[in-house]
């Protein structure tokens, strides 16, 4: 699925959280997609592409990404984005849906389900932060910049110079196994909502700021009270999360039985090898629905 075709399926909603971009295609059972920090709902795309003729699928911009707008006193921490996938949800009048998410945006899932575990069918994580590996530690260093208000530069300079986003130092790219084959629109649709602007840097440097293990450790209990049925899918080769992070995963969720590797996946495996991830999550969704 090109940009072109799935902008054509991109709207917004207002919700108690603000205005939330979402692309919505398909019809029947319900999926919803939650993208981490510094991409957006386009992450889905291939993912979607495959899915979209056999089901319903939403993927949702998390706030500050994507067409989701933010407030200059909006509270953009790890709880108050699981209050915008509940706002969202909400505003769309959807539950019972199976929930699939990636990156930070997995982490505010995990909270969200450790709250609502009842507005779920089945839930999918995939590389993520878990207990408290928030920053994780090779984050830990841009977080660092942004609480010093000394990213936003570092961002902008990543729109006018696109080739740093995709193989410098900070670069989006390394999270893909091949950076090069990542077109300047896929770049540039990322990083203009959260650095198209010296304002949006700003806000993009605030939410960073806010990152903070104690909202994961106070959703543990949930955790491990949730039995919706869980599968977790991990690319080995991500330097963020370490297949150990799954194995903790796997342990701590009642409903969840077993962790799926992809071999040398970075974190962004669903977006390059959605040919892999599909079978998995078709097959988990099946046995969720028949064990109902």
């Amino acid at each position: 699925m090109n940009l072109q075709e799935f902008n054509s399926h991109r709207r917004t909603i207002q919700t108690k959280s603000g205005t939330i971009g979402y692309m919505d295609i398909g019809e029947g059972p319900v999926s919803v997609f939650v993208h981490g920090l510094g991409t957006n709902g386009y992450l889905w795309r291939n993912v979607i592409g495959q899915l979209k003729d056999e089901r319903r699928c939403v993927a949702m911009d998390l706030p500050l990404h994507g067409q989701s707008k933010v407030t200059d006193d909006q509270d953009l921490s790890l709880s108050a984005l699981a209050d915008a996938v509940e706002d969202f949800l909400d505003a769309m009048d959807l539950s019972n849906v199976d929930l699939v998410a990636n990156d930070t945006g997995a982490a505010v899932s995990q909270i969200f389900a450790s709250r609502h575990p009842q507005r779920l069918r089945s839930f999918t994580l995939t590389n993520c932060e878990a207990h408290d590996n928030i920053p994780n530690e090779a984050f830990k260093g841009t977080v660092e910049l942004a609480r010093k208000g000394e990213l936003a530069p570092v961002a902008l300079n990543m729109m006018k110079e696109i080739e740093e986003a995709r193989s410098g130092e900070r670069a989006i790219g390394l999270n893909y196994e091949f950076p090069d084959k990542l077109a300047d629109e896929t770049l540039r649709t990322y990083l203009e909502p959260i650095c198209g602007s010296l304002e949006n840097a700003r806000h993009f440097e605030r939410l960073l700021s806010s990152l903070d293990s104690q909202h994961l450790l106070d959703a543990e209990p949930g955790l491990k009270a949730l039995t919706v049925p869980t599968l977790i899918v991990w690319g080995t080769g991500d330097f963020h999360f370490e297949l150990s992070w799954a194995h903790w995963l796997r342990d701590t969720i009642p409903g969840a039985t077993e962790v799926i590797e992809i071999e040398g996946g970075k974190l962004y495996f669903p977006d390059e090898r959605a040919d892999e991830f599909v079978p998995h999550l078709r097959k988990h969704w099946a046995a969720a629905a028949a064990a109902v």
